[in-house]
């Protein structure tokens, strides 16, 4: 008899393995699957079956190689007016036609301030030489939303998930230093570059999950192994690959009716101009953060310029988790002048494109 394979995220196998396939394997690796197994402390043949297991009962939404794509391609965070009758379809469209948007949220505010007409957030990407304001317009007249805030980020300073490793975090817990912000600029790739970088961000399949599993993306490619390889590994060193990832489902119920996370919240600050770098590197430097940002909110949202994305099962613990970057911040003496949560309820996540051949041949099919 055959003896099921646990696939809840609670399980003590999968939970150690998942600390580290979230977010802890940095860039690309030439046997990630091993490299898991090795940070966990999990036999490298457990690692291949329970990631496969979960990835097959939906635990796992996703496994892929992710990329910096703000080094590939323009991008912003996109909030968008849209009547109430007319979001859950917009919501829907941005999701499952638009393939340049990404995150899709349904946003609101515990209070009606500033920036509460804004229901739903997208992020957005385009190849580099089109235009997001252009993207932007076409969706306005293809959703009915009747208007848009672009923000681009001027600066990075978290990026990962790890919500099995979040939740043992306690409130003001930091890095000993402040993060470093990434630069945000666009590289320009060759036509064999972009053709083995389409094989690298492909998502994998349950019986791809294995050792030497960029053997069959580089035979998809049509280059050699080696070759394959160094070129993944100059477009690290380019600051184009992200981390390699198993990503689970955010809010809704997994397969064995747990839920990961429940509560979503985007926090903004506003920080005296000149201080953004600081204050980013102070937010960012929280274990809680999954995302921190400089962007600029604009008039719209009182001139918010650090952003951040946290994620907790608690409603409380994740104010709990603000409360202390405020106070932090205090102590480091960056006045906050306005800081505001944006609740997320409705989510669907999906990789952009940014190809420019998808790209152009959408807008032709759509305009």
């Amino acid at each position: 008899m055959t003896l099921s394979i646990p696939v809840a995220h609670t399980d003590e196998v999968n939970a150690q393995i998942l600390a580290v396939s979230e977010d802890r394997i940095q860039g690309f690796v030439r046997e990630p699957f091993a490299e898991i197994a090795t940070k966990a402390g999990v036999p490298v043949e457990t690692v291949h079956e329970r990631i496969r297991a979960m990835l097959e009962s939906g635990t796992i939404r996703r496994v892929r190689q992710t990329l910096v794509a703000t080094n590939l391609a323009e991008g912003a965070l996109v909030a968008w007016k849209v009547s109430e009758d007319k979001l859950n379809a917009a919501f829907d469209f941005m999701f499952r036609e638009d393939p340049f948007s990404g995150h899709v949220v349904v946003r609101s505010t515990d209070s009606a301030t500033a920036g509460s007409e804004y229901r739903l957030w997208t992020t957005l990407k385009v190849p580099s030489g089109e235009s997001l304001d252009a993207h932007c317009r076409l969706l306005m007249k293809l959703t009915g939303a009747h208007g848009f805030r672009l923000m681009p980020a001027n600066g990075i300073f978290a990026l990962g998930v790890g919500h099995v490793r979040r939740k043992s975090i306690e409130p003001g817990d930091k890095a000993e230093i402040p993060a470093q912000m990434i630069k945000v600029g666009v590289v320009e790739l060759t036509p064999i570059e972009w053709q083995i970088l389409n094989e690298l961000k492909r998502e994998f399949d349950p019986e791809e999950i294995g050792p030497s599993p960029w053997k069959a993306r580089a035979a998809k490619a049509g280059v050699a192994l080696d070759v394959f390889y160094e070129v993944a590994e100059n477009l690290q060193s380019r600051k184009v690959i992200g981390r390699f990832s198993t990503f689970l489902e955010h809010v809704k119920p997994t397969a064995t009716g747990e839920r990961v996370t429940r509560f979503n919240a985007l926090f903004h600050w506003a920080v005296p101009k000149g201080r953004e770098v600081e204050a980013g590197g102070e937010v960012g430097r929280h274990h809680i953060m999954t995302h921190a940002y400089w962007r600029e909110g604009g008039p719209d949202f009182k001139n918010v310029n650090i952003m951040g994305v946290a994620h907790g099962t608690e409603k409380v613990r994740v104010l709990e988790h603000k409360a202390a970057i405020d106070a932090h911040l205090e102590r480091q003496g960056i006045s906050v002048t306005y800081t505001n949560v944006f609740w997320g309820g409705r989510s669907e996540i999906k990789p952009s494109e940014i190809s420019p051949i998808v790209h152009r041949e959408w807008t032709a099919r759509m305009a």
